[in-house]
């Protein structure tokens, strides 16, 4: 039942932030229901892809997906989930961990930055930087084949800092991208671990009703709050990840 109500709160996480979701979702499934790694990574890739495309509904009706840009950066960043999902054959379980750990701390840091004036307007760009956005979509395809992550926090800034958009449609547009980048990921490792089937459907259940709470509470929280307070749980939740897979 715990890990039910945890996935509840990855969706609502990824709902409200673009991202964040998978951040949460491999160490329920690894630290609270005793998941094997690899399989916990390929599990949230499939609970997280399914999740950002239920909540891809409501960004879509408020208008905040920039279709062109979500496909652009989507057609980079698949090629990559599969390069990801194939190196992780050659990697053990602790590795990814320890790899998962520090894009976690990676991930907060860029939350506790924080960026105020892109968050409240649009940034005004004459062109959008396009090479970029490739590679950065590139890059995130790999880590999200490899450990499982959406690439939310990697993806939202991209959006905002190289293609001039504001962070809630950077955020829905981010949606997008994560459920088919994700869903296409898991596809990957389909021949790779065994897949549970029942549990995957109850879990993915708990996750999209986080998000559709998510989506509907994005125009009602301060965001800049949601981020500090979930960038400092990373931390916490990272370093404890890294100790005890370096030190025990």
């Amino acid at each position: 039942m715990l890990g039910y109500l945890l996935a509840g709160v990855a969706g609502i996480s990824l709902g409200l932030l673009g991202g964040g979701g998978s951040i949460l979702t491999v160490p329920i499934l690894v630290y609270v229901l005793h998941i094997d790694s690899k399989i916990a990574v390929a599990l949230s890739l499939a609970i997280v892809g399914i999740s950002a495309l239920a909540g891809v509904i409501g960004h879509y009706r408020n208008g905040n997906i920039d279709l062109k840009l979500a496909i652009v950066f989507g057609g980079f960043a698949l090629p990559g989930t599969f390069i990801g999902a194939q190196i992780s054959r050659y990697i053990s379980g602790t590795t990814q961990l320890i790899i998962f750990a520090s894009i976690m701390i990676i991930a907060a840091s860029f939350m506790l930055r924080g960026r105020k004036a892109l968050e409240e307007s649009d940034v005004k760009l004459k062109d959008i930087n396009y090479p970029l956005i490739s590679i950065s979509a590139l890059g995130v395809g790999v880590i999200t084949g490899l450990i499982g992550v959406g690439g939310g926090f990697l993806i939202v800034p991209a959006l905002m800092f190289f293609a001039g958009i504001s962070i809630k449609k950077a955020v829905g547009t981010s949606l997008f991208i994560i459920a088919f980048n994700s869903i296409f990921g898991f596809a990957s490792y389909l021949n790779i671990v065994d897949v549970p089937w029942v549990f995957l459907g109850k879990f993915t259940s708990a996750s999209v009703l986080g998000i559709l709470i998510g989506t509907r509470l994005v125009n009602y929280i301060p965001q800049a709050l949601m981020k500090r307070i979930f960038a400092i749980f990373l931390i916490i939740m990272g370093m404890m990840i890294l100790y005890k897979n370096i030190y025990l």
